[in-house]
């Protein structure tokens, strides 16, 4: 299989989704998408690495366009995956990480049936809360909204194909988790439906 596989990883506030998705770029086999959003940046949030950092008009213009594979809208502001980009990264036959929020990984999901899609869970709901009020960057308001939100996603975890638990500290074993899923997926015999056909066909050659 030359093509790179589609990995979403999705989970709550407070998950660890970038730490853990930074120790995945680490190993070499692994792209990251790079969302476009309209929200504003945190402090240390880089455009173009973290996010792309646009405006609302800018961002229902590629909608019309066409030029975003999914997109959700989340505690107010709208996230989306450009599209050409990450059949860009699949071409090239890399795995592309797709760090998205629930209603996105839908989309792909239809889109891309053979897409990946992992659940990343802190150990528990009260240490979700303790890490989003750990963070100090956010107003009550906005966090009681964020764990509100995580009623609803956790909800759809039967809708995953694989979940994760963060523990404190366990980004590093999060991440050889998920790259031993993707490595697993990779040899998964509907990924190879002609397998059988080419082993004897080669066989004649």
């Amino acid at each position: 299989m030359n093509r790179g596989l589609m990995v979403v990883v999705s989970g709550p506030a407070g998950s660890g989704k970038g730490t853990v998705n930074a120790e995945l770029l680490k190993t070499g086999e692994f792209v990251y998408s790079v969302s476009a959003t309209t929200r504003a940046p945190r402090p240390g949030e880089v455009d173009g690495v973290n996010y792309h950092f646009i405006t609302e008009d800018e961002f229902r213009a590629r909608l019309d366009e066409g030029g975003m594979l999914e997109y959700t809208q989340y505690c107010g502001n709208y996230y989306g995956t450009p599209r050409k980009e990450a059949e860009e990264v699949l071409d090239s036959g890399k795995h592309l990480i797709l760090e998205i929020e629930v209603d996105g990984a839908m989309q792909v999901k239809r889109r891309y049936p053979e897409a990946v899609l992992i659940m990343l869970l802190p150990p528990s709901y009260e240490v979700q809360e303790q890490r989003l009020r750990g963070r100090a960057t956010e107003t009550e308001e906005k966090i009681l909204a964020r764990l509100e939100q995580t009623k609803f996603e956790v909800r759809r975890l039967p809708d995953y194909d694989y979940v994760v638990y963060n523990h404190d500290g366990g980004a590093v074993e999060c991440a050889r988790e998920i790259q031993t899923i993707v490595r697993a997926e990779c040899h998964a015999t509907k990924r190879s439906p002609t397998a059988a056909s080419d082993y004897f066909r080669k066989q004649n050659d």
